[in-house]
């Protein structure tokens, strides 16, 4: 019977080596109950119409030529990335929350994080592209040619490359993904204080967040000299067109600042302030704030874009199936 036990715990010992090494040592739940059912409404909120707004503008883009142009592909991909974040992160975090831990063990954790910081990064360097091909546009002696995709589509594969190449390093050693806040989201470890994870924390926040607004900053301060400086009556309807364009991008990149700059100073805090600074619940709040940027960048698009905002009525109404004409005058049907 000795013998039997031994074999009996050292098989239970060795399973649960087995278990920590597969989920990995996830925190336990610091949220109350009501606190964990707060963030999953939130989450639900935030996943279901972050997926239905990326949605119609994706689908607007693809049912009306009239939107294919080259500045709209660099937001086709910011809505791209914000819908693959509603249907690939968001669901986990919520099924998470509403069960008040996390459910998929360490594997999942580091996938979920990877992702979600991927996505994410392609949104902000995807706004940096935009405002500096805004920039060139404007200031270009001549009428950009509409057709010429190329510059936006190097910028979309530049932005997606350029925000891999920042977060494959985790993977491979340099710093890891791990779970934050009351243990039902991952990201960057941000608590590890060590060399190897400060470091790459820092190069993190410089490419990624401060060199991209530093772009973004440069270009649209340009943009507003420039337009003060116009006096020309010829191109006062162009200029006006490009103004209202000018503010749907400043729009969108300021919500897009006050969505993720608060989720930024947390983890800074997190890393470079006393290990007890943030709690799980001043921690919660930077995150959902900073997932909500997928609900907001499509409102902006459509309700600040004359054309979308159109076509988006147009679509929801059903409209008859006679010719109509778009806000340029080219015609379409609904069917």
């Amino acid at each position: 019977m000795s013998i039997c036990q031994s074999i009996y715990f050292l098989s239970e010992a060795t399973a649960h080596v087995v278990d920590e090494q597969v989920s990995g040592s996830l925190p336990a739940p610091s949220l109350s109950p009501t606190g964990h059912l707060v963030v999953a409404v939130c989450l639900g909120f935030i996943g279901t119409f972050g997926f239905l707004n990326n949605f119609v503008v994706l689908a607007l883009f693809c049912r009306y030529r009239a939107l294919r142009s080259p500045m709209n592909v660099l937001l086709v991909s910011i809505s791209v990335s914000d819908l693959l974040v509603s249907t690939l992160g968001t669901p986990f975090s919520f099924a998470a929350s509403t069960q008040g831990r996390w459910l998929i063990g360490r594997a999942g954790c580091v996938w979920y994080g990877f992702i979600n910081a991927c996505l994410g990064i392609v949104s902000l360097i995807s706004l940096a592209v935009l405002s500096y091909e805004r920039y060139c546009t404007m200031l270009a002696p001549t009428v950009a040619d509409g057709r010429d995709y190329g510059p936006a589509l190097a910028g979309v594969c530049f932005s997606w490359l350029y925000s891999v190449a920042w977060t494959v390093p985790p993977l491979l050693g340099w710093s890891r993904y791990g779970p934050e806040g009351p243990g039902t989201t991952c990201s960057v470890d941000w608590k590890t204080q060590t060399p190897n994870n400060i470091s790459y924390i820092v190069c993190l926040f410089t490419f990624c967040l401060v060199l991209p607004f530093g772009v973004i900053v440069y270009s649209y301060g340009k943009l507003l000299q420039a337009i003060r400086q116009v006096r020309s009556v010829n191109s006062l309807v162009s200029r006006r067109r490009e103004q209202r364009v000018l503010l749907m991008v400043v729009t969108m990149v300021a919500c897009y600042l006050v969505c993720w700059l608060p989720y930024g100073v947390a983890a800074l805090l997190s890393t470079f302030g006393p290990r007890d600074l943030l709690t799980p619940e001043a921690s919660i709040m930077p995150s959902l704030l900073a997932k909500s940027s997928t609900v907001i960048n499509p409102v902006i698009y459509i309700f600040m874009n004359r054309q979308p905002n159109y076509l988006f009525v147009q679509l929801s109404l059903r409209c008859s199936s006679e010719p109509a004409f778009t806000p340029r005058g080219e015609r379409w049907r609904c069917k």
